[in-house]
C-alpha cells in the first residue's frame, strides 16, 4: 500500500488549517508557499476536503479556508478516505466475498486483518493530535537552533 502525493500534501494542508483554527481564513498561497507545495495542486486537493465538509472557504479580501470543526473532530482516516478514495488494501475486504478456494479465504483474513489496524490507527489520530506533535517538535527544533 502506498499513499498518494495527493494524500500525503493534503494532511500537511489540514495540519496547517488546524495549527491556523480559531485565527480566521488562511490563503492556499500561504500554505504552498509555507509547505513547499504548488499551490495550483492545492486548490485541487482543497475540492474533495470541501466537498465532505472537512473544510470551509470564504471569499473576498479576507477569504481563504478554515476547519469546518474542531481539530479534535477530525480523523486521519477521514482525511486520507476522501483524498485516495476509500481505505482499500486488497479488492474484496470490503464487502464482496470471493473466498472459493481455501487459500483465498485465509489470506483474505490477512488482508483483512492489516485493512482493519490500519483503519483503528488512522481512527484514533485526529488533527489535534498531529498539532501536538507538531508543537513538540518545532520546540525541540526551535531549542537546538538557540544553543
Amino acid at each position: 500500500m502506498k499513499i498518494s502525493t495527493r494524500t500525503r500534501y493534503g494532511t500537511r494542508l489540514m495540519l496547517n488549517l488546524a495549527l491556523g483554527y480559531g485565527r480566521g481564513p488562511i490563503l492556499l498561497k500561504d500554505i504552498a508557499k509555507r509547505e513547499d507545495i504548488s499551490e495550483k495542486y492545492l486548490s485541487q486537493i482543497v475540492i474533495p476536503l470541501k466537498a465532505q465538509g472537512l473544510v470551509n472557504s470564504f471569499r473576498g479580501a479576507h477569504g481563504g479556508y478554515t476547519l469546518a470543526k474542531h481539530p479534535s473532530q477530525t480523523t486521519a482516516r477521514e482525511i486520507i478516505e476522501i483524498l485516495e478514495g476509500g481505505l482499500i488494501l486488497v479488492d474484496g475486504v470490503n464487502g464482496t466475498n470471493f473466498r472459493k478456494k481455501v487459500s483465498v479465504s485465509v489470506t483474505h483474513e490477512i488482508w483483512e486483518r492489516i485493512q482493519g489496524s490500519i483503519a483503528e490507527t488512522l481512527n484514533s489520530l485526529t488533527l489535534q493530535d498531529l498539532i501536538e506533535r507538531y508543537n513538540e517538535k518545532d520546540s525541540k527544533q526551535s531549542l537546538m537552533y538557540n544553543i
